[in-house]
């Protein structure tokens, strides 16, 4: 987890750094949404991402030898992000890049530097055939689409069998549906020494933390809310103060830490449990023998009923390329059903397709580790789609820190003066 943390550390300096970004407006014109020709793409460095990518090229360039792709990975750079930004303002940006994050829109849309995909004929109806409900949470403020929703990785809790074993716990049934049952249970395995703690979510004050503890069980508490609707905070609220709450317990009685792990908590021992998506399955591998629970909520609800955080990556069309027509075929060919059973086969990511599971059924028969993300990918919540959405996290994890994991302020007054600076950033959008 602590690997994957780093990474998302060095992004988050570089969407920090577009934020003071105002160039542009809009979201780029459509004067070459109809030309055809040769395109570029940029995809992750990630191993198993690139040879989904080599293949899903190799079979477009095959049936279209005047429309041919060319690939590289997203050049080096302090985070993908900020080398995105670099390209926009550069205007030398490829046609699409496989790898867009959903809190980077906003920006790179008010740069200029993203294509309306609803500009395309058919274009909305293609995104919302595809992903169903879920397609309406990356919709910009005025309804179109400048993202395409690509793959999920919805987080659960992991947890240590052979520790829950070793506390007497059970390692095939655990209690951790509701606060209370967690609580206990934490309390449970740090009393038996099985770890230093129970679960120790990264305490930094990066503004992408509170996605991996506090999003995605107020996620679950709400059935579902963003942090940010109709142009304000939901999270002052019942639901937002008892997440606020179990978390600042948790803190509080030692069961998670208030200092950084320098590494991985849960694969060295030093936790019981992890928040993590399905890219943890490889990840962990034969290092941890664990098991995986939907994350909790005040009062446990059905597996089948529960919402999670998406941790999700999108494909954004940018407003550089000339072969713009193409672009959007290539969009499409790369988000077929077939070539979303590709990505699924080859990097265990969860592409944001209705039915996901009856649609793969032999995948996920074959794969059964990787059947809870699965029907946890239909119900998952993404970053709210509003202008100064770094702005707003950070604002976010600086009272959540301070209040929760230190405990130096009231949570209650944390949540009002959060979403209350909240609301002013929204609206200066």
């Amino acid at each position: 987890m602590q690997r994957r943390m780093t990474a998302a550390a060095i992004a988050a300096a570089g969407l920090l750094a577009l934020t003071g970004c105002t160039s542009g407006g809009g979201g780029g014109g459509n004067t070459a949404n109809a030309e055809r020709g040769d395109i570029t793409i940029w995809y992750s460095n990630n191993e198993a991402e690139i040879a989904w990518g080599e293949q899903m090229i190799e079979a477009w360039n095959a049936d279209n030898p005047d429309e041919q792709i060319t690939a590289q990975e997203i050049p080096a750079g302090s985070s993908s992000e900020e080398v995105i930004g670099a390209a926009i303002t550069a205007g030398n940006a490829p046609c699409l890049i496989f790898n867009t994050s959903p809190a980077a829109v906003p920006q790179f849309e008010k740069q200029g530097g993203l294509v309306s995909l609803s500009s395309f004929e058919g274009g909305d109806d293609y995104i919302t055939e595809r992903s169903g409900e879920l397609a309406e949470q990356y919709a910009s403020a005025d309804g179109s689409y400048f993202q395409m929703p690509w793959k999920s990785n919805p987080v659960v809790i992991f947890y240590n069998k052979a520790m829950f074993a070793e506390a007497g716990l059970d390692p095939e049934a655990p209690a951790l549906s509701t606060y209370d049952e967690f609580l206990e249970t934490s309390r449970t395995l740090t009393e038996a020494g099985v770890a230093p703690f129970a679960i120790n979510p990264a305490p930094t004050s990066e503004f992408f933390q509170s996605w991996f503890d506090f999003y995605p069980l107020y996620a679950a508490e709400t059935g579902g809310e963003l942090l940010v609707e109709d142009g304000a905070a939901t999270f002052d609220s019942d639901a937002g103060a008892a997440v606020a709450d179990f978390w600042a317990t948790m803190y509080s009685e030692g069961l998670s830490g208030q200092e950084q792990y320098p590494g991985d908590s849960f694969v060295d021992g030093e936790s019981a449990m992890a928040i993590a998506g399905p890219w943890a399955i490889n990840y962990y591998g034969e290092d941890v023998d664990w098991g995986v629970v939907p994350v909790p909520t005040s009062q446990g609800i059905s597996p089948e009923e529960t919402y999670t955080f998406s941790d999700a990556k999108n494909i954004g069309l940018y407003s550089a390329c000339e072969n713009q027509a193409t672009a959007w075929d290539v969009l499409q060919f790369a988000t077929s059903e077939e070539q979303d059973g590709q990505l699924l086969e080859l990097t265990g990511q969860m592409p944001i397709r209705q039915d996901l599971t009856g649609t793969y059924p032999d995948y996920f028969e074959a794969n059964p580790a990787y059947e809870i993300f699965g029907d946890q990918a239909e119900r998952t919540v993404e970053v709210p789609n509003v202008a100064n959405s770094v702005e707003i996290w950070q604002t976010f994890r600086d009272g959540y820190s301070s209040a929760v994991i230190f405990g130096d302020d009231d949570v209650p007054a944390f949540l009002s003066d959060a979403a209350s600076s909240i609301d002013d950033l929204v609206a200066q959008g």
